[in-house]
């Protein structure tokens, strides 16, 4: 066999091998792709609210399903709604601030976590000041919303909310919406005492980008929604309310 047509063929061989690598590298990547897709889509499915609906309090089952919940994860104290949204969880609080992270509301490994409320408050939500937690996530849920409360027309339209505590019902009315910083211990600082409730609760409003005039002042009991943004590294998103002794009606 001449040389010529030996070099030939090894290059037809080369070219060969070189195709069926390329194929496979375009076929791994495309299952990657597509198990990306999967996967992304399961956490996502996770945290839907509906996951959760058999368990909301309502005045029907007068909390048995709730406390079927409860039976389940006995850290799980409380229900949050915010009226017009799809933010309607159950409320958990763990030991430190890093379980419920990646732990859901039934007490299960989770990447979508729980709303959670931060362990140095009381979880009847006697302290001036409780701090919320929940992942910043697409297709609107967890405390993915939040983040539109940045847009004023969105703020003005949602007015209200509900939290489920101690077996009733406690009225939200937000006052505020807050953009700042991961590490800003002004706001970042729960169970805030004496004399420093006026001086938190002005900075907070020095703070907002958007407010609505309501009476609440020092004596009052406040709560702040608080979820990663999108706009800026460890930028955070925060929508503040006082908690009412009377519940609010829903509103779209």
């Amino acid at each position: 066999m001449k040389a010529e047509d030996i070099c030939r063929k090894s290059i037809k061989l080369i070219d060969s091998t070189v195709n069926c690598i390329v194929l496979m590298i375009i076929m791994l990547l495309t299952s990657f792709a597509g198990y990306a897709l999967w996967d992304s889509s399961q956490i996502h499915r996770a945290a839907d609210k509906s996951n959760y609906t058999a368990y909301k309090p309502t005045a029907e089952n007068q909390g048995k399903s709730f406390k079927e919940l409860q039976r389940i994860n006995p850290e799980v104290f409380a229900w949050l709604s915010v009226y017009g949204t799809n933010i309607d969880y159950p409320v958990t609080q763990g030991q430190n601030n890093m379980k419920y992270i990646n732990t859901n509301a039934e007490g299960l490994y989770s990447l979508s976590g729980s709303v959670f409320l931060d362990c140095n408050n009381r979880n009847d939500f006697s302290d001036f000041n409780s701090i919320l937690y929940g992942h910043h996530m697409a297709r609107k849920v967890m405390f993915g919303e939040i983040e539109s409360f940045s847009v004023r027309s969105v703020f003005d339209s949602h007015k209200y909310g509900n939290l489920y505590y101690e077996d009733k019902d406690h009225g939200i009315e937000f006052f505020a919406f807050i953009h700042t910083d991961a590490y800003d211990s002004a706001v970042f600082t729960p169970a805030v005492q004496g004399e420093q409730r006026k001086k938190y609760l002005d900075g907070l409003l020095e703070k907002a980008m958007h407010t609505r005039d309501i009476d609440v002042n020092a004596e009052d009991h406040i709560v702040l929604l608080s979820t990663c943004s999108s706009n800026s590294t460890n930028g955070r998103d925060i929508l503040v309310g006082t908690i009412t002794l009377v519940a609010f009606q829903h509103s779209s």
